[in-house]
């Protein structure tokens, strides 16, 4: 039976996460509203509510921000969505791969949300000089984000949760999730690329104009250019350094991003007015509802629960996590999941004793692989979905479920036959 708090703490919750899906607020305003109501009725202290948030995660995606907000006004990245079509000679089945394939390589390190905001309206521009429907690309960007942010700890929001909370390390990420990663993104785009390879075929007429264009034209500052990827290539190795300099993700990022306000010139109010603040502030709500339910109890009674459907058992736990998370995140937005089963993972394994990392990389894979099943499932997803309306090219929620939910529960049985043969048996 709960007691008040804890009936306080699950209300507010599901609530919460009820007005998160039906989009009738913005999300920011929902989280903190759940999150200032645990505070008033007493389920949480003040001082609770700020130890609950974790500000590593904050400041890594707040550095990043930054970074790419300077690093887009050089144009770069119009330059490499030109380049790529560029070098497949205007074919529609190679633009295909190349731009996919880029799109999840710049997602593991840049955050797919991101990488898909600068390169949906290039992809768009592409497709209409060559006079076909951008569809299968933008379908393609999608799911490569996701499954490339699915490489990294800084890739997509939910491995930044689960990086933050834990003792993991970078490398730990890209060693143990890129096989598959890799192996996921070739199916995925082979698949598409037969799908519509006869929707696909362009007159020798297109393919020139896209020959004709200009990418040395898209690049609109080279000292900022070059600056930004000094100091990305700096972040980026001290992520990769992390282990041995002994720093934090955020302040390796926040770092970055300091320096490369000072070097650019950039003035601070311009670069600040560009961040995602309503993204940061519904983390923060977030944190404070989760610490709630940790509070009260909410979670260790799920975490005796999922052991008794499982009977403990190591191999079925992992796998329930990762079916779970993947069917769960294709629905709702993957980012409250994940904070609520954080505690709820490392109350599991606190009490069988059970190893704790192949749990953490069933939900990794879980949540950033099952993002792609629906139109709503992932930040990213949205973010274009957005995006191209604002282009006048309409992206439906069937058309999209009937092709990428099939692909997701294929991901995921990539990712149980993966999980198994490496962690399970």
């Amino acid at each position: 039976m709960l007691d008040m708090d804890a009936t306080i703490a699950v209300a507010i919750f599901l609530v919460t996460y009820a007005l998160i899906m039906s989009e009738k607020l913005h999300r920011a305003v929902i989280s903190l509203a759940g999150a200032m109501l645990v505070i008033f009725l007493g389920v949480l202290t003040q001082e609770e509510a700020i130890r609950g948030i974790d500000f590593n995660t904050l400041a890594l995606m707040l550095g990043m921000m930054m970074i790419v907000i300077i690093t887009r006004r050089s144009g770069v990245f119009e330059y490499i969505a030109i380049k790529a079509a560029k070098v497949a000679k205007g074919d529609p089945i190679r633009i295909l791969v190349l731009i996919t394939t880029i799109t999840a390589v710049l997602s593991a390190f840049l955050g797919s949300v991101t990488v898909v905001l600068l390169m949906v309206p290039v992809t768009i521009s592409i497709c209409d000089r060559l006079n076909i429907t951008p569809l299968p690309f933008l379908l393609c960007e999608i799911i490569g984000s996701n499954i490339g942010g699915t490489a990294t700890p800084v890739g997509d929001p939910p491995n930044m949760l689960i990086y933050s909370a834990t003792d993991l390390q970078f490398m730990d990420f890209v060693f143990n999730l890129t096989p598959l990663v890799f192996a996921v993104l070739a199916v995925t785009i082979a698949l598409i690329a037969v799908f519509y390879r006869r929707r696909l075929v362009v007159s020798e007429d297109d393919k020139a104009k896209v020959m004709q264009l200009d990418e040395m034209a898209a690049i609109k500052d080279w000292m900022i250019l070059k600056k930004s990827l000094v100091v990305l290539a700096l972040t980026i190795c001290g992520f990769f350094l992390q282990q041995i300099i002994g720093l934090h993700t955020g302040t390796i990022a926040l770092s970055g991003a300091t320096l490369l306000m000072i070097i650019s010139g950039e003035e601070p109010e311009d670069v600040l007015l560009s961040v995602e603040w309503p993204t940061l502030f519904f983390f923060i709500g977030l944190f404070i509802l989760v610490e709630s339910l940790v509070k009260v109890g909410v979670i260790g009674y799920l975490a005796e629960g999922s052991l008794a459907l499982t009977h403990g058992d190591f191999a079925l736990t992992a796998i329930l996590i990762l079916w779970m998370s993947g069917i769960f995140s294709a629905f709702v937005d993957n980012i409250p999941f994940v904070t609520a089963m954080i505690p709820l993972i490392k109350e599991i394994t606190h009490l069988t004793g059970m190893p704790i990392d192949p749990l953490w990389w069933s939900l990794a894979l879980g949540t950033c692989l099952g993002g792609n099943g629906t139109l709503i499932g992932a930040s990213a997803n949205v973010v274009v979905a957005g995006v191209s309306e604002k282009h006048g090219v309409l992206i439906s929620f069937m058309w999209y479920l009937k092709i990428a939910f099939p692909l997701m529960i294929l991901s995921l049985l990539m990712s149980t036959l993966y999980l198994y043969l490496r962690y399970l048996i």
